[in-house]
């Protein structure tokens, strides 16, 4: 780790210039005594760092002190920095790895090269925290010991002990054979089988894990993306959901098939509507997401749904039948 530490310390130095020792305690997270330490040990390796003294003092390196990466492009570089603003890296465990490598990537870039990417990625926003609506897009937390043991017991083929917390159930420990781990809309899982059957446990929900001797038991080849839409297909179509039949805006589709788990049939009516059978996770799902598109989507069947929502906007038109409501 103390290597690992000192060569962000010569890249901070190589893109920052002068930098006080509290700056960089701040941005390795140690010590200021730790960071003096470290400079006394790169300038025992030969490493040209120098000390300022007065108000506008800090370590510094002495000029034209870097290494040269050649053969990247414009875009190349402008993937790598953009590459370091995704979110996937932290829920592998995998973020301050990312952003010391793009540090190293950025620091080795000729001078024009450096400086034309790094401003072409200030006017790049990647997966802000909120949307449009001001809704929060936090990707979920995942602790990096977690993140490690998993990733771990993935690559290097092993058995995994997870202890994980299902939705509505205690904490169990169970022993599984990992196979990969997909990450979809900042949200990650992890493809397993469990005696004979296959799992996939929410990444988020594991509260701890430990990577067991015992080699795993799997094929050694996968076609991940066909594990995981195989997985995809059998949550969609199995278990206790809600298939609604609609008449809807066609202008409200798309939005209207993002809030469900499937469309499995539509066509459109003499009057340009759409029909289309759409299938929730459960009579909770398709209510909340009906009443969210309404009045523009229309219910036809099941009945109990339609009553239900019927109910709603009744209550609604109560609530706000008055002009004004009494001060």
């Amino acid at each position: 780790m103390r290597a690992d530490r000192l060569v962000s310390l010569v890249l901070l130095l190589r893109q920052r210039g002068r930098i006080t020792a509290e700056a960089l305690a701040r941005e390795l997270e140690v010590s200021t005594r730790t960071v003096l330490r470290d400079m006394e040990a790169l300038s025992a390796a030969g490493v040209p760092v120098y000390a300022e003294r007065g108000r506008h003092g800090g370590f510094a390196l002495l000029p034209d002190f870097r290494t040269a990466l050649t053969g990247l492009t414009h875009d190349e570089a402008l993937a790598l920095l953009v590459a370091g603003s995704r979110r996937g890296a932290q829920l592998f465990g995998l973020g301050s790895a990312l952003a010391s490598a793009v540090l190293k990537v950025v620091d080795a870039l000729p001078d024009g090269l450096r400086e034309t990417a790094a401003g072409a990625a200030q006017r790049l926003l990647v997966d802000p925290e909120t949307d449009l609506l001001a809704r929060p897009v936090a990707p979920e937390e995942v602790p990096d010991a977690v993140a490690a043991q998993v990733r771990r017991a993935v690559f290097g083929g092993h058995r995994l002990r997870i202890h994980y917390a299902a939705v509505n159930q205690l904490p169990k420990w169970r022993t599984v054979d990992p196979i990969g781990i997909v990450t979809v809309k900042d949200q990650g899982y992890l493809l397993a089988r469990r005696g004979s059957e296959d799992r996939t446990y929410r990444l988020s929900r594991v509260l701890a894990a430990e990577r067991l001797d015992e080699p795993a038991r799997r094929a050694d080849s996968v076609d991940l993306g066909r594990a995981w839409r195989e997985r995809e297909v059998r949550f969609r179509t199995g278990g206790d959901t809600t298939e609604v039949l609609v008449r809807a805006d066609p202008a409200r589709r798309e939005r209207l098939a993002a809030t469900a788990l499937a469309v499995t049939g539509e066509g459109t009516d003499a009057e340009g509507r759409l029909r289309m059978r759409i299938v929730f996770q459960d009579a909770r799902h398709a209510e909340w997401a009906l009443w969210e598109h309404a009045p523009g989507v229309e219910v036809l069947a099941p009945e109990w749904l339609r009553a239900r929502l019927g109910e709603r906007a009744r209550e609604v038109a109560g609530l706000y039948g008055d002009a004004s409501p009494e001060p």
